[in-house]
Parts: C-alpha cells; structure tokens; sequence
C-alpha cells in the first residue's frame, strides 16, 4: 500500500515508487487550481443553502432574473460570488422593501392633516382640530365602533388598522349597516383606518374606543376615505428608525410642530424633533442621514403649537421597520 510521504509530496509505495494521481481533460490538460475541472449545468437546477455563507467562483457572464421561484439564471456565466446572498443588488434598497423582498424588513409611511387649528391650540396633527391624540382610550385593548354620520354610507368595508393587545398588527373589517356598527378585535393602538371596496364616505366616519359614543380614536373625514394621523406606534418585535420627516402649513401659517415620543413604560411624552413654520407657509422638509431608531411599542405623536388663527397643518413620516431578531 503506498503510503503519503510528506518531504515528497507523494505516494510512496515503498520501492523508491511514488504513486500521482491526475486528472487530464480531453484536451490534454491537466487539472489544477488555476485550471479547474468544468462543469456542464446547463439546463439543470442548482440548489444553495442559504443558511451559510457562500463562496462560489463562476467564469464568464451570468443573468440572474429575481422574483421568480426559483430564480432564473442564464447567459454566460462570469460573476464570482463570496458571502451571504445579495437580493436584487442592481435594485435600490427601499425599492426592495417596498416590494417585500428582503426578509424582516418592512416601512410605513404616516401623514396627517388638521383641518384648522385656532391660534394658542395646541394639537396633534389628525384629523380633529385643536385635540391632543386619545393615546389611553383602548386601554390594554379594546373593540372599536364604527359611527357613520350620513346615512349615503350604509354599505360601505371600513378597514380598521392598528395593534393588539400585545402590539402585534391587528386589522378589522367592518361593514356599515347603520349609525353605529361594533367589531369584535381587541385594539390597544389604531394607526390607520380607510374604506376598502368601492365607493367614498359622503359624512364624517368616526372609529370610536369601546362601544357607540367611546372616545374617537380615528376619523375618516368626509371624501377622504382614509384617516390623516400623523401618529403611530412602533409594533412588538421591531425597532422602527425614523428616515424623513415634513410638514407644511397654509398661508401665513405661524406654529411650533414638535414629535414627540412615549416610550414603553413610561407615562410622559418628551420631544424628539422639532422645527418650525412661519409665515407664508412653505415646507418643512428634513432627511435624517444617520436614522433615528425607535424601541418597540414607542408611541410618536406629531404635534403643532398654533400662533396664528384657523390655519391648516400637514405632517409626515417615513419609518423602516426591522425585525429584531
């Protein structure tokens, strides 16, 4: 039997032998590291285990059709591919979580409206004038009463968004069939509601805490089909980080807007930004370069301080999602 010899590099078969293995091409080539063995995988399919790093080197120009399951890959391969998986890399990346297609990644994007906040008001930016949000009418979680206030809208899916009683993402349908309509999912937060299907709500629609005549916790104002918040609360298992933030007021439009955030287990709200609109309206506009992250279950409350009369305010907010584990 012969046996490695390792001031050789061989086999030695212990007569002054040593014994090589090699493996020739039918081009007489010899296989080596600089000359590697090929391998024909045209029209079969190639499984990766995505649970560990890959490390593959592929000579030639290679076409990778994401979206697809599985994905399609064809051309010629020239491409080398070292560590984790990139998806879509010729996207941008908030194209991609758009899309759905990077796992524990998600975003939202709020806004909101008061129609017109009296001068000293002070009022988070939805759709009611000169109120602070409700932030404890649900309680530890709560069912909602939808109060529709013009009959036109009998009939018509209102789809009620928020957290459950474990902030996790909640979502009810309720139909109107009269003046006041009560589900049955627990809500500790409504982040958004608007009317699915067809047709726009002609009145106000009211999303009320508890049963008909609670707190109101959201509204739909007429013709807009959708609630104007610009209020949210980051769900359990994820850190939201804060991207983008504006606001706009109308003309001659005099007012502090603040943001402001409740972290979990805590009773008071504290600023987190703040920026003001003068005069002549205009916008407020601002890209954090650095995000801002947000705890789970953080309540963020955008709010205005009014010093001119009867003036309408916008407010939005960009926020991406990420799981935390």
């Amino acid at each position: 039997m012969a046996v490695y010899n390792t001031d050789t590099e061989a086999y030695d078969n212990g007569e002054g032998l040593t014994e090589t293995s090699l493996i020739v091409l039918k081009d007489g080539s010899v296989v080596t590291t600089d000359n590697r063995f090929p391998v024909d995988i045209t029209n079969q399919t190639v499984n990766i285990d995505t649970s560990t790093p890959l490390d593959v080197n592929i000579p030639g120009d290679i076409n990778v059709t994401q979206g697809t399951d599985p994905w399609v890959i064809s051309g010629n391969v020239n491409a080398t591919i070292i560590g984790s998986p990139v998806v879509g890399s010729n996207k941008p990346f908030y194209l991609e979580v758009a899309q759905g297609l990077i796992p524990g990644y998600t975003f939202d994007h709020r806004f909101g409206a008061v129609p017109s906040m009296s001068s000293s008001a002070i009022g988070t930016v939805w759709d009611i004038n000169d109120t602070i949000y409700p932030w404890d009418a649900l309680g530890s979680g709560s069912i909602v009463n939808v109060e529709r206030n013009n009959g036109s809208d009998n009939g018509l899916v209102v789809t009620v968004q928020g957290l459950d009683e474990n902030y996790d993402f909640a979502e009810e349908d309720i139909t109107i069939t009269g003046a006041n309509q009560t589900g049955s999912q627990l809500f500790t937060r409504v982040n958004r509601a608007f009317v699915s299907g067809n047709g726009g709500n002609a009145g106000n629609i009211d999303i009320e805490a508890g049963a008909a005549g609670g707190t109101t916790v959201a509204r739909i104002s007429a013709g807009y089909g959708q609630t104007q918040m610009a209020i949210y609360t980051i769900p359990a298992g994820k850190t939201g980080y804060i991207l983008h933030g504006t606001a706009t007021g109308s003309s001659d439009t005099d007012a502090e807007v603040r943001m402001m955030v409740r972290y979990f287990g805590t009773s008071a709200f504290r600023i987190g930004h703040a920026f003001e609109l003068q005069l002549r309206g205009g916008q407020y506009d601002y890209t954090f370069q650095t995000p801002i992250p947000v705890p789970e279950k953080t309540d963020i409350d955008v709010r205005a301080t009014m010093r001119s009369n009867n003036k309408r305010i916008t407010a939005a907010f960009d926020v991406l999602l990420v799981d935390n584990s």
